[in-house]
């Protein structure tokens, strides 16, 4: 990225807008993903509020607002590089290294409306536009080489080698700036012994003014604001260095932690960095113009790197820094609204645990690269149960070397929660920090009646919570849960206990059922939760068809069959998907009933199933039958075990 300077009509739309936008609110920064690849050259558009991205691997400009929002992608263009705007924002050139060729782009409407051959093979890589006319980086290793579009041209004109003296070692990346006419500064970044070549272009044929060997490797470079420096981001932890285009002398060092990705230089001379940061501890430095000052350091990509290029640049007012990163592999757009502010780092810790209203001792510290003095006033904070919305617990101030502590009482249990914030200051960003404490809070009782009883199907049960001691909550909620799946845990009351410290709610019972009641809890007394698991028996009854009389006898009411008949035994029971009902059978002799067996049979989606009892019959043997439903054995687990009412039957010649 490179800052671009408007001509005298822009600059004042652009302080005509700046000026409207004055009375609102800064706005905050932000983050946002972007379907970039990896982005090669990125350009503000102050004019049209926007930003070009190129992408090399997806063949495309993405154009995104000032937020880093897409708005739309410029697609089709091979391997894409270098991008270059126009001094009036009026057109975007882009160098299309897979095409060999430099395509135009109207800004106000982003459609294409030219574009230049560069000549077979010379796939054009590096822009920089200079006094009307478009200087291009081109070729491979040693094969590289100079070119320019001449604009200025009634037909404009390509012309190549114009290195002059020098046999660059890769494609040279371009710099120049109106400020500076007649002036291209170029880095031979592809080789260690790389020059810095200083071009005088004021003419058809660049001559070298000055060339000097400053280490090569060069990642990225920006000019001052008036075009008469260049700040250059060296090969490994070397520092970022500002040099004098005049005789490539030393003005100025950026020292930085890790090796510099790029660099871009605001209209008020403050430098802007990026770092490879291997060791997470800032990747983005903004080194203000007092050189006695610190950088400001931030660390935006965390855990992972800053985009290379020229991912990083100034609005044309100076007011907001673009950053992109490549944070896991996802391609990110910041825009940092105060970047020359220092970015101060607050810790707070508090104690694990804690008893309520007791003294604890809560501690901290603000840093910052640019110190803050003993006495800088923070506030505090307490979020718990007795004040959701926080409690103001005062002012504090900062010790020494920006340490702090206080002390407190809190009143209610449960999470409580400290936040401390220091609200910034001209040189300094506000920032906030909290930490939680689990405060211990009274048990209370809580009971549950009717837990293991077994009721008989759709029995109206009444059930009782009762609550005990609390402090401000007396609400208790009941829930029940029918067994199987089909059913969900709901809510069946809820409200405030009454002056015993009882809530009921009465359940007609068709299932067996887990009845839960909950406190919720609060500001001094634990949540508490019990439960109650009650059975529901099912509906079930047989009933006898075939016979051809029935007498009271026994004891009991007998169904006399002929032995040729075949009894029919129809069991009606509670349906239940799946569900089996066993039938049993036992016969009578010399005073006790003997088992003849038993068999389970399917019920039909009505609770329904028929029965014929076949073979050979017995006369004279007194006999019963019934149906049951067994828990888990008859196909599922809904209802508590039932037995159903013995029938009595006798077979008769």
């Amino acid at each position: 990225m490179r800052r671009r300077t408007l001509t005298t009509a822009t600059a004042l739309a652009v302080l005509l807008s700046s000026a409207a936008l004055a009375a609102t609110p800064a706005v905050a920064d932000t983050v946002r993903s972007v379907a970039v690849d990896e982005p090669y050259d990125t350009v503000v558009d102050d004019v049209h509020q926007r930003i070009y991205i190129s992408d090399r691997y997806l063949n495309q400009i993405v154009v995104t607002d000032t937020t880093g929002r897409v708005l739309t992608k410029l697609t089709g263009l091979p391997q894409v590089l270098d991008l270059e705007l126009s001094p009036d924002s009026g057109t975007l050139y882009a160098a299309l290294y897979g095409a060999d060729k430099i395509v135009a782009f109207d800004t106000a409407t982003l459609t294409q409306t030219a574009e230049y051959p560069t000549g077979d093979k010379t796939i054009p890589s590096r822009l920089a536009y200079a006094d009307g006319r478009l200087w291009f980086g081109y070729g491979d290793q040693w094969d590289s080489g100079l070119g320019v579009l001449d604009l200025t041209a009634e037909t404009p004109t390509v012309t190549l080698d114009l290195a002059g003296a020098h046999d660059f070692a890769s494609p040279p990346k371009l710099y120049a700036d109106p400020d500076n006419p007649g002036t291209l500064l170029a880095l031979d970044s592809g080789i260690s012994s790389g020059p810095i070549v200083v071009y005088d272009v004021s003419t058809a044929t660049p001559t070298i003014r000055v060339t000097e060997d400053k280490g090569g490797f060069y990642k990225d470079a920006a000019l001052t604001a008036d075009g008469q420096n260049v700040v250059v981001a060296g090969p490994g932890t070397r520092a970022l260095t500002e040099y004098r285009l005049s005789d490539l002398s030393v003005v100025r060092t950026y020292p930085v932690a890790d090796q510099p990705e790029t660099v871009s230089v605001a209209p008020d001379g403050t430098v802007a960095a990026t770092v490879l940061d291997t060791d997470d501890k800032g990747d983005t430095y903004v080194f203000p113009t007092d050189a006695a000052k610190p950088a400001s350091v931030r660390n935006l990509s965390h855990d992972w790197m800053p985009w290379g290029g020229h991912s990083t640049a100034w609005s044309a007012d100076g007011s907001r820094l673009f950053v992109m990163t490549d944070t896991y592999y996802t391609t990110q757009f910041h825009a940092v609204t105060e970047p020359r502010k220092y970015v101060g780092t607050l810790t707070v810790s508090a104690p694990a645990t804690a008893e309520r209203a007791k003294t604890l001792t809560v501690t901290g510290k603000l840093t910052s690269t640019l110190a803050l003095p003993a006495g800088t006033p923070i506030t505090v904070t307490r979020t718990d149960l007795d004040s959701p919305n926080g409690k103001s617990l005062g002012t504090k101030t900062l010790g020494t070397g920006g340490k702090y502590s206080f002390t407190d009482k809190p009143p209610a249990g449960s999470k409580v929660k400290y936040t401390v914030t220091y609200a910034g200051d001209a040189e300094h960003t506000a920032v906030s920090a909290s930490d939680t404490v689990d405060v211990s809070r009274a048990k209370t009782t809580l009971t549950l009646n009717n837990n293991g009883k077994v009721y008989s199907y759709g029995k109206d049960v009444k059930f009782t919570a009762h609550l005990g001691t609390t402090y401000k909550n007396r609400k208790v909620e009941i829930w029940a849960d029918p067994f199987g799946g089909d059913k969900a845990n709901k809510l069946v009351k809820s409200g405030t206990v009454n002056s015993s410290g009882n809530l009921s709610v009465t359940l007609d019972l068709k299932r067996d059922t887990k009845v839960t009641a909950k406190f919720l809890g609060d500001a001094r007394y634990a949540p508490k939760t019990v439960s109650s698991t009650v059975g529901a028996k099912v509906k079930v009854s047989t009933a006898v068809s075939k016979h051809y009389k029935t007498k009271y006898t026994w004891g009991h009411t007998y169904y006399y069959f002929k032995k040729s008949k075949n009894p029919v035994f129809t069991t009606t029971m509670t349906a239940y998907p799946g569900r089996k009902q066993r039938m049993e059978f036992e016969f009578y002799y010399d005073g006790t009933w003997y088992d003849l067996g038993s068999e389970y049979f399917a019920l039909g989606s009505a609770g329904i199933s028929k029965v014929e009892l076949t073979g050979e019959h017995e006369t004279g043997y007194r006999m019963r039958v019934r149906s049951s439903y067994i828990n888990s054995s008859s196909g599922d687990t809904v209802n508590s075990t039932t037995h159903g009412a013995w029938k009595y039957f006798i077979f008769t010649s």
